[in-house]
């Protein structure tokens, strides 16, 4: 409150006037900056009567209270003064000293008066502050308060027409419409009582004041009741020098900016003991006539046609010639004021006319911000089209843009020289200031959208150049992946830096923002392998699988492996697995700055030769050893290069090795069926056992040949059978239908077989009768071939008889390779 109200003594108790105070309250309040629109409000009334109380609570001042515990007396010395805190417009607001106060005594009323006149003088509003009880007493403390103010009105010889606003404090239960015919009779009987000047013996009271009566509750018994009272009486001055306020009609305003010497010369006059002149006869008159042929003016220009199709034209867009007719209809309206005006004193003549030039330049202005507003973006959006085509013909981006910047510059002022007014000395430079700064904005966007637009495409070419290239090697995997993609990377960026600084040549970048530009497209392309990288590691599982599946089947000419029993599993999964193994430790770690790591040879030692290493450990008594994987970085590897953790590629592994076990088992189980495939003969203790368990039948065929041709030929009958009913290519389609189909054919096999059979054996005895007894002779030596040549691989069974037998199987085949021909 102390830096919104800022109060200050304008009195002293001796009557010494405060110009400092003064002067700093009026620069401090800005009260100079209200013109006419200000009110001031004054307050008198007995010593102690709570008139500070009031005015605090009522304008939010914080003018000093009595503090009823230490005794009552005097609070308030001279004239003290503050600006009324939140009231429209602004209001001034005065505490004056006390009256009927002990300090003084009876006959030192000579203060009382003057205070009195000066607030009469300066006041637009006068508050009474009165007590209830003295209400219709004669003796009553506010009789000699009215008096001396009505006494020192005549000493006005233009008195201003006050507002008293009578406030009744300490309400009691009486009604204030009972209370206010009380107080005006009162008042009406001191008026008629106070000695007059002959001019205003007949004026009535109306003619000097405007009486307001309202009444308060009491501070300390009702204190709730007396803020809601003084809030709603707070309302009444708000806009209260308007039409129908309680300053509504007051007269002879003193400008604002001329309020302190106002009042300094006013209170040299009252000390003087003075009659005041407020104002001159003349002056006024001059003043008051002036101020309506103005206003008159004043409305006759804002009525005028010309104007007013000149104010619609200016709206819709910039208009020629705006500043010549603007000019005549000026001149026209100030010339009918001089020929009004012509014999009003000079001097308020001359003031009002400029104060109506004033005002037709203040109705002028708006528009003619708006026509310069108009031309501004007139020029701006004919710089931002001849850009465009300038640079769609591809001229350079910055000769461009002073080219154009140029020549809407040079449009404005020619636009701005129409539209100046000859009565005004108006500067538009600050418009033109905007329209640079507006130019220069919008050619900073359009390079920053060009810009933008560039990099995004060496950025789209840097990523098209590289994505799939390192994507190609990280699915390699070999041992130089990433120094291919180092120098991939150095070789696509080098080439696209190249291109991008030949680009912005145009632009006339310097040289620190065309280095931040490369920079960024070198981080970019940096970033898109990291990126890559990084997406690649989530398909790690997936080409280590893949690695080991291709190195576990294929050999070293990429042909299928064949199991064939003689391959070493053990070693080929190794090998597979060091190379799924090394695809990880690529995969393990973004590597771009040529930096050495020791990644794979952490998880060969730790993966791959870690059981061998713990079982040594353990047998050389060795405590447990930590690992190196336990950990979630790498060593030699910042953090933010790290894409697979060592307990991510510890996890990965296991997960590997899991899901690869299948593939190494079948591997073995094809190597198993392989070789009981290819041993037809039984195990040799199975060859042992028959020859031990089956001598005794061996030595009875030996001794009873004709069981062994028995058998010989079962086995001839049989193996033709199978030959001719294709046993295994009927069971391919299951064995009931090889069943069925075997049983439908059996019965025709046989019979078949046995016809074929009777019809060679009468063949072979057709042609014996034919033939010499020599011609047995071939058939000896054939059969001593056969013996011969069956001799190194089947023995052969001698019988009592002297005749040799070829083995079975020897028989089999030839009896097989018969059947074969004949069929």
């Amino acid at each position: 409150m102390d830096d919104d109200c800022c109060s200050t003594q304008l009195l002293d108790g001796d009557g010494t006037f405060n110009v400092e105070g003064l002067d700093r309250f009026v620069s401090t309040t800005k009260l100079s900056d209200c013109g006419l629109s200000y009110a001031v409000v004054a307050i008198m009334g007995p010593q102690s009567s709570g008139k500070s109380t009031l005015m605090n609570h009522l304008f939010h001042t914080n003018f000093r209270e009595m503090d009823a515990f230490r005794g009552r007396g005097q609070t308030t010395k001279g004239i003290w003064m503050a600006k009324c805190v939140g009231i429209e417009p602004f209001t001034l607001g005065m505490d004056l000293e006390g009256t009927d106060g002990r300090e003084r005594g009876e006959d030192d009323t000579t203060f009382e008066k003057q205070s009195a006149l000066f607030a009469l003088a300066v006041a637009d509003i006068v508050i009474i502050n009165m007590w209830c009880h003295d209400i219709g007493r004669e003796q009553a403390a506010n009789k000699p308060l009215l008096k001396t103010v009505f006494q020192v009105m005549m000493r006005l010889f233009s008195p201003r027409k006050t507002t008293l606003l009578f406030v009744i404090r300490d309400k009691t239960k009486t009604p204030l419409e009972y209370l206010e015919p009380i107080l005006r009779e009162d008042v009406q009987k001191i008026w008629d009582s106070v000695p007059k000047p002959q001019a205003h013996q007949d004026t009535p009271l109306s003619e000097f004041f405007n009486v307001e009566v309202t009444a308060l509750s009491s501070f300390e018994e009702k204190e709730q009741q007396f803020k809601e009272q003084v809030a709603q009486l707070r309302e009444r001055f708000f806009h209260s020098i308007s039409p129908g306020g309680l300053a509504g009609d007051r007269r002879g305003v003193v400008p604002a900016s001329a309020f302190a010497f106002s009042a300094l010369q006013i209170w040299k006059i009252i000390k003087e003991n003075k009659d005041l002149d407020l104002p001159a006869h003349k002056v006024m008159v001059a003043t008051v006539r002036c101020e309506e042929i103005g206003n008159e003016k004043l409305r006759d220009l804002k009525s005028d046609e010309g104007w007013l199709e000149l104010e619609e034209a200016v709206e819709a867009g910039p208009v020629s010639g705006f500043g010549k007719t603007v000019s005549s209809i000026l001149e026209r309206c100030l010339s009918e004021y001089d020929m009004e005006a012509t014999y009003f004193e000079e001097g308020v003549r001359n003031a009002k006319r400029e104060q109506l030039e004033t005002k037709a330049l203040d109705l002028v202005h708006p528009v003619y911000v708006t026509l310069l507003g108009h031309l501004r973006s007139k020029a701006l959006e004919d710089f931002k089209s001849r850009l465009e085509q300038s640079l769609s013909r591809g001229d350079g981006f910055a000769a461009s843009v002073r080219a154009c910047t140029e020549s809407s510059l040079v449009e404005f002022d020619k636009g701005f020289k129409d539209a100046s007014i000859k009565q005004a000395n108006w500067d538009a430079s600050k418009v033109r200031e905007k329209l640079h700064r507006d130019i220069d904005t919008h050619a900073s966007s359009v390079c920053s959208a060009k810009l933008s637009e560039m990099t995004a495409k060496y950025e789209n070419k840097l990523t098209e150049a590289l994505s799939h290239p390192v994507e190609s090697l990280f699915e390699s995997g070999e041992k130089d992946t990433w120094v291919s993609i180092r120098k991939l990377l150095k070789r696509e960026t080098d080439a696209a830096v190249a291109e991008y600084s030949t680009a912005v040549v145009g632009f006339e970048l310097d040289e620190a923002t065309v280095d931040a530009q490369v920079q960024n497209l070198r981080d970019f392309a940096r970033n898109v392998v990291e990126k890559k990288a990084r997406e690649d590691a989530g398909k790690v599982l997936i080409r280590m699988k893949d690695r080991f599946s291709t190195v576990f089947n294929h050999d070293n000419d990429s042909m299928p492996r064949v199991w064939t029993g003689k391959e070493d599993i053990r070693a080929i999964t190794k090998d597979a697995r060091s190379a799924s193994l090394k695809l990880l430790s690529v995969m393990a770690a973004v590597r771009l700055d040529e930096k050495p790591d020791k990644i794979e040879n952490v998880l060969v030692s730790s993966l791959m030769d870690g059981a061998i290493t713990t079982q040594s450990s353990q047998n050389r008594g060795v405590g447990p050893t930590t690992d190196p994987l336990a950990s979630s970085s790498w060593e030699e590897v910042p953090p933010k290069n790290t894409v697979i953790t060592p307990v991510q590629c510890k996890s990965l592994w296991r997960q590997f090795k899991s899901e690869t076990e299948y593939t190494v088992t079948q591997a073995i189980s094809a190597q198993e069926a392989h070789k009981r495939n290819n041993n037809w003969l039984p195990p040799p203790w199975a060859i042992a056992a028959m020859l031990i368990l089956g001598f005794n039948e061996f030595m009875l065929l030996l001794k009873n040949p004709l069981y062994l041709m028995v058998l010989f030929v079962g086995y001839l009958l049989s193996k033709a059978l199978w030959v001719q009913l294709d046993v295994a290519g009927e069971f391919r389609h299951g064995p009931v239908a090889g069943l069925l189909s075997i049983s439908s054919r059996f019965l025709p096999t046989i019979m078949n077989l046995l016809k074929r059979l009777a019809e060679e054996a009468q063949g072979q005895g057709q042609q014996q009768q034919h033939q010499t007894p020599t011609a047995q002779k071939p058939y000896t030596v054939d059969s001593h071939s056969f013996k011969h040549e069956s001799s190194s691989s089947n023995p052969t069974s001698t019988s009592d008889s002297g005749m040799e037998y070829s083995s079975p199987s020897q028989m089999h085949r030839r009896s097989s390779k018969g059947e074969v021909e004949q069929s």
